[in-house]
């Protein structure tokens, strides 16, 4: 470890773990700098343009322009074409995932540890739908494994629900480098697979878990504020009508403001008021 060469293992082990604690995720450099020092260094010397080149001949043949790259977002009808595809292929879960693990159309998987699939009861009538995995997730392979899942298992078991009874899942299969929002194009490029995965579950009642969640399950772009606390009616080619979705404050926000969670409580028995009304058991 570099700046740390007079640790033992178990120090440096020792210290590895702290930074973990601390939320430390991500190496980005092996020193630190000192931006102060930096900023006190006298300002490098102008470097003096070149000469001018001299014009070509006339007789030389012209040369052909450097082709540039695309942007990103212009791969985005390509990559939804192949989403379509392998999502519409998957006869089952299994199949669905072996899909993801196989498509080149987000760039996110390059960037990420792990698949992060599902978790839970594939034959749930509760499905939830979060927004990406976080580090934990990305580590494990699997959604809300973290801190806000730990909270979310609690407001599950509140109302008599754990995640032998719902399913759990989000609408990004990787982690966005250092929990950033997913981008509009990695949205897109996974969208039919959140599709096929609903289809595939056919739940009888969904939660959004977020308001990223909430918004692109809903084609929506009110806020969570505004979306909680009601029903919605959530509706793709192949499912079978309609489901109910109700959407949730996300953990990760109820751990910043946990003012909120006397609203996330009211939003949790009004979904326990729909299960009860559709004969769901408590666990």
């Amino acid at each position: 470890m570099s700046g740390h060469d007079g640790l033992t293992a178990d120090q440096a082990a020792a210290l590895l773990r702290w930074y973990l604690l601390a939320g430390v995720d991500e190496a980005i450099g092996e020193v630190a700098v000192d931006r102060y020092r930096a900023a006190s260094r006298p300002a490098a010397a102008a470097v003096p343009p070149p000469p001018p080149r001299p014009s070509p001949a006339a007789s030389a043949p012209p040369v052909a322009p450097l082709s540039r790259p695309a942007p990103a977002l212009a791969s985005t009808p390509a990559a939804l074409q192949s989403a379509r595809e392998f999502a519409a292929a998957a006869r089952d879960l299994t199949e669905l995932a072996e899909a993801l693990a196989a498509f080149e159309g987000c760039p996110l998987k390059k960037t990420a540890t792990n698949l992060v699939f599902g978790d839970g009861n594939p034959a749930a009538r509760v499905m939830l739908i979060g927004e990406a995995p976080g580090a934990d997730e990305d580590r494990a392979g699997k959604p809300f494994v973290g801190v806000s899942g730990q909270l979310l298992d609690r407001m599950l078991g509140w109302i008599g629900l754990d995640r032998a009874s719902v399913y759990i899942t989000n609408v990004i299969y990787w982690r966005p480098p250092g929990n950033r929002a997913p981008t509009a194009a990695e949205l897109v490029a996974c969208q039919p697979f959140v599709e096929r995965h609903v289809e595939l579950v056919a739940p009888a009642v969904m939660v959004a878990v977020g308001g990223a969640a909430a918004k692109q399950l809903l084609q929506r772009n009110d806020g969570i504020t505004r979306l909680r606390g009601r029903w919605h009616l959530y509706e793709s080619p192949g499912t079978r009508g309609a489901i109910p979705l109700m959407p949730l404050y996300h953990p990760a926000y109820l751990l910043r403001q946990p003012a909120q969670k006397r609203d996330a409580w009211r939003d949790l028995l009004t979904l326990r008021a729909k299960l009860d009304s559709l004969g769901f058991p408590r666990m």
